[in-house]
């Protein structure tokens, strides 16, 4: 399976104040290359986010603000490319309101949600939240809430329930943007 798993961080509740980004490309169910920057959102931060998160204002100030990194990642958000996420929502989210805010051109994607697809295929876990589906699989999680992490975990468990259950089943979870 091909697809790029993306996870966004935000500095406050507004989707569009991304403070971090992160791809991981999957080709043939490998991960073959991660893309990983923090964002200036230039917008203050709630302490809550930083809570979840760790990303400090000063941790940000030298970063691109969001059309740099749009210009590295567009070429993966094109129609026919799947763009998966765990909690697609989200993500989907902050990146059509960031678009938005710096009026960009939107893209037109397939996405995915993991979160949808585990609770289809495992009932049974407590619950589907990103560290809970990767525990229950032996999918390793180092630094939840880190992109970067989030984005590997994301992919590996959609290469899992690929390999698992097979292109026709997941078919039926993709949707178009």
């Amino acid at each position: 399976m091909n697809f790029v798993a993306i996870d966004f961080e935000t500095a406050a509740s507004q989707r569009a104040s991304a403070c971090s980004v992160a791809l991981t490309v999957v080709r043939n169910d490998q991960v073959v290359d991660e893309f990983y920057s923090l964002i200036n959102p230039e917008t203050d931060f709630n302490w809550r986010n930083v809570n979840v998160h760790g990303i400090h204002s000063e941790d940000v100030v030298d970063a691109p603000i969001f059309p740099e990194i749009w210009e590295i990642i567009k070429p993966f958000f094109k129609r026919n490319r799947l763009v998966v996420a765990h909690n697609n929502r989200f993500d989907n989210s902050v990146l059509r309101k960031s678009i938005e805010r710096y009026r960009l051109p939107m893209p037109h994607y397939q996405t995915l949600d993991t979160v949808k697809t585990s609770r289809k295929f495992f009932p049974q876990f407590p619950n589907h939240k990103l560290n809970t589906v990767s525990s229950e699989l032996g999918i390793e999680l180092e630094h939840h809430h880190n992109a970067l992490d989030d984005s590997l975990a994301c992919a590996n468990i959609l290469i899992h329930q690929h390999q698992q259950f097979g292109n026709a089943v997941l078919k039926s979870f993709i949707t178009n943007i």
